[in-house]
């Protein structure tokens, strides 16, 4: 996974990309070339660049971190709830098998919280709260593995050979 549970940067790597910026920050009121500080910071150019025109918009007070990107759009409290209302079971919510799929888990939180997520968003926000994709061990409760054994051992190689 990309980012730690959570999503974003973790705080302390946070305040270390702030350091950094007033770091260039004190190079630019030296007037030092955009590409020595990128050298010596171990940075893209582009980045010093971009640094440097919001330091000349907006002095260092606009190199400071400006906290996470954004907020999870369901707060602990729901994801508890959502956790309880999984628990429960698909049947609890209509459905016929004991499948959750990413399509229902996104339909409860519709109904629960009246909240839209996408697909791929449900996926995020299911991961960063430590689930995981499971598939079943999908076996028919009428499997026989005496007979299925005997079909690989005997038609199998029937079937693989007159293909070739």
């Amino acid at each position: 996974m990309r980012y730690p549970q959570g999503g974003g940067l973790t705080v302390e790597r946070q305040q270390f990309r702030e350091e950094l910026r007033l770091k260039a920050a004190e190079r630019f009121a030296q007037g030092e070339a955009s590409s020595l500080i990128a050298k010596d910071l171990r940075v893209s150019v582009r980045s010093v660049q971009r640094w440097r025109q919001a330091w000349d918009e907006g002095g260092p007070r606009a190199l400071r971190s400006q906290g996470p990107a954004s907020l999870p759009r369901l707060s602990e409290k729901q994801f508890a709830q959502l956790e309880a209302e999984l628990a429960k079971g698909p049947a609890a919510h209509g459905w016929e098998d004991q499948r959750w799929t990413l399509a229902r888990v996104k339909t409860v939180i519709g109904r629960r919280f009246h909240l839209t997520y996408t697909i791929q968003g449900v996926r995020k926000l299911l991961v960063r709260n430590g689930w995981s994709c499971q598939v079943p061990a999908r076996r028919a409760v009428e499997r026989d593995d005496e007979v299925v054994a005997g079909w690989v051992k005997e038609v199998w190689p029937c079937a693989e050979d007159s293909r070739r």
